[in-house]
Parts: C-alpha cells; structure tokens; sequence
C-alpha cells in the first residue's frame, strides 16, 4: 500500500489488462517498471455463462438418461460428469445436483424455450 493505493493490485490489473493498454503504456510498464503482460496460465478462466451453466446440466440430464434409462431422478441425487475439451488436458470432474436441476425445469416449463423443451423431452422428461 502507498497513499492509500494497492500497488500489488494495479500490477496485476496491468498485466491481466495488457491488451487494452497502449502500446507507450506497455513499453513504459516494461521498460520503466519491468511488468510484463500475464502468460496464459495466469490469466484467470472465463466465466461461464448461463447457457453454459444450462448445457453442462443437460449433459449430465442425458447421462443419468443413458445409463437409467429414465429421468426420474431423486431430488437429492448428484450427478458426476467429466467437462472440458476433448484432449484431456483441461478436463476435470465435476458435480450436478441434477435432481433439484431436473424439478426446477419442470416447474419452469412454461419459460423454457421450445428447444430446450424439445431438447429434454427427447431423453425422457416427464413434466408432470
């Protein structure tokens, strides 16, 4: 801290916000004060979107559904499925709390789009 200013965070600002700085600000932040732009790895994940969010809960809907054989799914029941990209470099598991995913998209029916209606009616939801 130095008057009341984080520094640590405003190096950090620059260098996760190095795109959007000028090319006379980056050559100052380095050549002046030797901050260099985050690598990849540093940068933090985007965050996922609502929809994004939507089709991970899908994917594990059509899980339980191949393996069950039904959507019946207990309120409790969680859900395990592997996400990322194909490669298996940034794969990791993760939990659905699909039973209480699967009530909450049948007393949103109503306010589903078609296609997601069509989408889960197709690997057996029941909306009654």
């Amino acid at each position: 801290m130095h008057q009341g200013e984080d520094l640590g965070r405003w190096v950090q600002a620059q260098r996760l916000g190095w795109d959007r700085l000028t090319t006379v600000q980056q050559w100052m932040c380095e050549q002046i004060l030797g901050i260099t732009h985050a690598t990849e790895e540093e940068k933090p994940k985007p965050r996922r979107t609502q929809a994004d969010k939507w089709a991970m809960s899908y994917e594990a809907a059509r899980q339980f559904y191949e393996r069950e054989g039904h959507l019946r799914v207990p309120r409790q029941h969680v859900e395990r499925i592997v996400v990322g990209d194909g490669d298996g470099e940034d794969q990791e598991e993760r939990e659905f709390r699909l039973g209480a995913w699967v009530g909450n998209q049948r007393s949103r029916a109503a306010t589903l789009s078609p296609e997601r209606v069509e989408q889960l009616s197709a690997i057996g939801m029941r909306w009654v």
